[in-house]
């Protein structure tokens, strides 16, 4: 197991685009839980529900209402805040939304990616970013077997390529204008998350909540399409660490795949079962096909570079991922304290040996 601490982030500043989003909100909670001074710069266009609004965090961090296609507006916050880290999560995530919105869809992800990196070109104080993408980003071959750092980037949907695009910006970027590794830049690949206080559309665990709180059946569209599933600590923590290790070494930086173990890239099927379980009662599912738009139907990662640069292994598999979804949302129905749940998994998910 990597020997990496969050308590390296205590009293530095990290500023994260996207921090009322669902994995900012984790992300946002973990590091103010580890001393970290936030400024979160944000579209804040959620709508209600939202874990962002629910945890209580947005009291203990410096909360900037701002688009990452508006370039003055994110120099002027680096100005005034001079992060130390940057963190880039802002986009627009859904796949489907992407075939509804392709412009809306590359300019967030594409342009406002630019507008980051070139923020972060001219604030000195910037030692470490970190770009967040996704597993999608890959040409897709439908092959059995995960796909590695070194593969072509070419993803299919508006979504996909974009976050593609997102990459090659990233890597343009580090080329052209910190190559002496001045600040130190990486990007992170991540498969699909799951984690309490999701509540976005198309997405199967938002979906399976809505259908049981609503007493109805769990629609599925695609059972058979198998994605790496993994709770939404594994990644948010994976890049806290490749933030931090690059900041003090900056040779760590790099481009790295965030997934499972082979065993939790499950079908959609599979893990409805899973949520059916844990949730229990009368929860069900039925196979519903609803001839959307174009998704893979196989994907999964080779986080190999991952685990042999820092060590790092995944700590909750895909059963206890689902238990702790399940245990957050019941919380929530109750109206008990979801912060309290998220603090007690943060712990929990880090003393894992």
């Amino acid at each position: 197991m990597t020997d990496f601490d969050l308590s390296f982030y205590k009293g530095k500043k990290i500023l994260i685009t996207g921090h009322t989003g669902f994995k900012g909100s984790w992300m946002s909670v973990m590091l103010v839980n580890a001393g970290a001074e936030v400024i979160g710069y944000s579209s804040c266009s959620k709508k209600e529900p939202g874990l962002f609004n629910i945890c209580g965090v947005q009291n203990q961090l410096h909360h900037i209402k701002g688009d990452v296609r508006d370039l003055p507006a994110i120099l002027s916050t680096m100005d005034q805040y001079k992060p130390e880290i940057v963190i880039h999560m802002a986009a627009q995530p859904i796949v489907r939304d992407s075939y509804r919105d392709p412009v809306g869809t590359y300019s967030t992800n594409v342009m406002g990616t630019v507008n980051i990196l070139e923020a972060v070109r001219q604030t000195p104080s910037v030692k470490s970013f970190l770009n967040v993408t996704t597993d999608k980003v890959y040409e897709n071959k439908e092959w059995v077997w995960g796909y590695r750092e070194n593969e072509p980037l070419d993803g299919y949907d508006p979504y996909s390529n974009s976050k593609s695009c997102s990459e090659l910006v990233t890597h343009s970027y580090k080329n052209s204008f910190f190559s002496e590794g001045i600040p130190a830049v990486s990007t992170a690949r991540a498969g699909n998350v799951i984690g309490g206080g999701d509540f976005a559309h198309d997405r199967i665990i938002p979906d399976c909540v809505r259908a049981v709180m609503k007493g109805e059946k769990i629609i599925v569209r695609n059972p058979y399409s198998t994605r790496p599933y993994q709770h939404v600590l594994e990644p948010v923590y994976a890049y806290l660490m490749i933030a931090a290790k690059q900041y003090q070494e900056p040779a760590f930086a790099g481009w790295y795949n965030v997934g499972p173990d082979d065993k939790d890239c499950f079908q959609t099927g599979a893990l409805v079962d899973l949520f059916v379980k844990h949730w229990g009662g009368d929860a069900c599912w039925v196979d519903q096909y609803d001839g959307g738009p174009h998704e893979a139907n196989f994907l999964k990662l080779d986080c190999s570079k991952l685990k042999s640069v820092f060590g790092w292994k995944p700590r909750w598999n895909l059963d206890t991922a689902v238990e702790k979804v399940v245990e957050w949302t019941k919380a929530w129905t109750k109206g008990q304290s979801v912060r309290d749940v998220m603090d007690q998994q943060i712990d929990e998910f880090i003393s894992v040996s």
